[in-house]
């Protein structure tokens, strides 16, 4: 299907096809990180797509060369209106480094999954060229990098403490969150001819101010002053008190302006618009994606984080769940935007059309999956509130959390005469599908999880607990591990019921703030118990815009401002991470002298006694077992000090 689809149903990437289209001259010219990918899953198309949609002739430089002649900055020349510049759909530092600070050798965004085609701290550079070589054309930033860096934040991989990306890159406008509501309106007063540098007043945008000018005052909107970055630089306690506000005022119905006095400008950030609702999301849904790659990239090989999710279909966006390491509610917001059923069925059809496609759905889902439709049962109350989740410390009374219009979804997706199978590959909350838990919730979540259970599963089921520690699963956000043990008695008891067979895959962090030796070691212990020899697991990242990252750098709670003791060494968190891998044979030892250093002998006792059961036996354990009943043992005094001291 993809070669009936003529050059000029892409948005242009070369000046010949900006001449197909018989245009002499662009309006906006974006420049992205990430390689072009016509798809509603990738943020660059979307906004290429949605400035289309309101009439504009619109470019596209993906991934330019920042380090030759500069030619791909300059191929055509000044837009009308203004550059837009995102560094992709990952903040570049997350894309280039690993937890531990080592450079990745593969960029999923690239074709042929090759590295080395966006430079560090893409946004900064993008802009700072733009205005050099084109000092009077306003620059537009938006995306997840510029989203997440939009006031005074830690910067893992320079370990500082960052101003705003407004201040390091030299752009004249910052759009936050998800983009096409603040899009709308600005291309909509700039065609009504208000300079660029008075759009000061839209909502769920950032710009910055000389001091000595003050602050124009919006009779809509209260305000909230921040500590100052250089205060901030001081006093890291000042520091995470600013973040309880920001966090508070993105997840807010009705939120209030927050200004922070940075680098002799005042930044302001106007509030959010409230969550768009499904004719909106399905206005951005319907556009006209080709769903494809751009053609230039067929002899480069295949992208890789397309691959993924071409055969994918996203339902929803936002995340009520407020966990502490992430950051999809800062960029997205809590509260729900769903998409109509009609939309998703209809891009559906058009995933069957698609070249290669078997009849599989690869995904039907979003940030969480289980979250489609879900929204307060009194919407007074939500506008009330200044949670950052609606789920924990326990699920708010006034969140319907029925699971029946996505079981409905699923359903009417099954009966699509070409699709064999839908498969939901992102996260579920097995914490909304848990009666312990969830205590007023209704038997949708039974039939929830037994279609998806039946007909949704590939073999593996990946969830979330992340940890199983009472004080750090507190500070993640998460609930009591007891639940995830709940969720995984009624796996099995559906797994059984219907002969299946399969695996429920779950999802660990190490080094996470308030996480101790002990506590890696009993995770260990816990999960060894309960059969599982985990694969799914993380070192914590601290990025831009997240509560556990203000703990890693300042030390205490934004809410509390009280102190957490956190990992942070690479000795520190190696040592977390290994416990995670206690059946290896390599490790055993370690394990031991680990445990005997906080006289912990009954977690080496659990972790490393001979299991009871097939399912909980290692390999290496059995071949030790073996080789000692042979008389094979290494050493006589094999053990003998650990059981002394013991």
């Amino acid at each position: 299907m993809q070669e009936q689809y003529d050059i000029t149903d892409w948005l242009p990437l070369t000046m010949n096809e900006v001449q197909k289209r018989g245009w002499d001259e662009l309006d906006v010219v974006i420049i992205s990180g990430d390689a072009y990918v016509d798809h509603p899953a990738f943020g660059t198309a979307v906004i290429g797509r949605i400035l289309e949609s309101e009439g504009l002739r619109v470019a596209i430089v993906a991934q330019p060369n920042w380090q030759d002649d500069l030619r791909d900055f300059k191929k055509f020349g000044k837009p009308r209106l203004f550059f837009g510049i995102t560094s992709g759909c990952m903040d570049s530092m997350v894309n280039h480094y690993t937890a531990a600070k080592r450079k990745r050798s593969t960029d999923a965004y690239t074709p042929g999954g090759k590295a080395g085609f966006r430079p560090d701290y893409a946004v900064n550079v993008y802009s700072k060229i733009l205005k050099e070589l084109y000092p009077d054309v306003p620059i537009l930033v938006g995306g997840i990098e510029a989203s997440l860096r939009r006031v005074t934040h830690y910067d893992y991989w320079s370990d500082q403490l960052i101003p705003n990306i407004l201040e390091t890159s030299d752009a004249d406008l910052l759009v936050y969150g998800m983009g096409e509501q603040p899009l709308r309106e600005i291309i909509k007063l700039l065609n009504k001819g208000v300079p660029f540098h008075q759009l000061t007043m839209v909502p769920q945008t950032a710009y910055l101010r000389p001091v000595e000018e003050g602050v124009q005052k919006n009779k809509n909107w209260k305000d909230i002053t921040l500590n100052s970055h250089e205060t901030c630089l001081k006093d890291k306690k000042a520091y995470a008190a600013n973040f309880k506000h920001v966090e508070q005022e993105s997840n807010k119905t009705f939120a209030n302006r927050i200004i922070q006095e940075s680098c002799g400008k005042h930044l302001v950030i106007n509030p959010p618009y409230q969550t768009m609702t499904e004719k909106e999301m399905d206005q951005s849904f319907d556009l006209p994606y080709t769903r494809y790659p751009h053609p230039k990239y067929k002899k480069r090989g295949p992208i890789p984080a397309y691959e993924m999710i071409k055969f994918s279909v996203n339902m929803h966006r936002g995340c009520f769940g407020g966990c502490s390491f992430c950051t999809i509610s800062a960029h997205q917001g809590k509260f729900i935007a769903s998409r109509s059923e009609e939309s998703i069925l209809k891009e559906v059809d058009q995933v069957t059309q698609m070249d290669d496609f078997k009849g599989y759905i690869s995904d039907l889902g979003g940030p969480s999956a289980n979250m489609y439709k879900m929204k307060g049962i009194d919407q007074d109350i939500c506008d009330k509130c200044v949670s950052p989740s609606c789920i924990h410390p326990v699920i708010c009374s006034n969140l319907d959390t029925s699971h029946k219009a996505m079981t409905e979804v699923y359903r009417k997706v099954d009966q699509n005469p070409k699709v064999k199978k839908a498969f939901v590959g992102s996260g579920i909350r097995y914490d909304l599908l848990t009666k312990s838990y969830n205590k007023k919730a209704d038997d949708s979540i039974d039939e929830y999880m037994e279609q998806v259970l039946t007909r949704h599963v590939s073999g593996r089921l990946k969830v979330a607990p992340e940890h199983t520690a009472p004080e750090t699963l507190k500070i993640m956000r998460k609930p009591s591990f007891d639940h995830f043990k709940e969720f995984k008695k009624k796996f099995d008891e559906i797994d059984k019921k219907h002969n299946l067979n399969q695996q429920l895959i779950p999802y660990f962090i190490s080094s996470h703030p308030g996480c101790e030796v002990e506590d890696m070691a009993n995770l260990a212990c816990e999960t060894k118990e309960m059969g599982f020899e985990l694969e799914q697991v993380q070192d914590f990242t601290p990025t831009p815009m997240t509560v556990a990252t203000v703990i890693y750098y300042a030390g205490v709670h934004p809410y509390t401002l009280k102190p957490v003791n956190t990992p942070k060494s690479k000795k520190e968190k190696e040592k977390q991470n290994r416990f995670f891998f206690w059946y290896k044979r390599e490790n055993q030892d370690w394990i031991r002298n680990e445990l005997q250093k906080v006289d912990r002998y009954d977690l080496a006792k659990r972790l490393l006694n001979k299991p009871k059961g097939k399912s909980q036996k290692p390999k290496w354990l059995q071949e030790a077992h073996d080789n000692k009943s042979k008389g094979k043992s290494k050493s006589k005094n094999s053990g003998k000090r650990f059981k002394k001291r013991r």
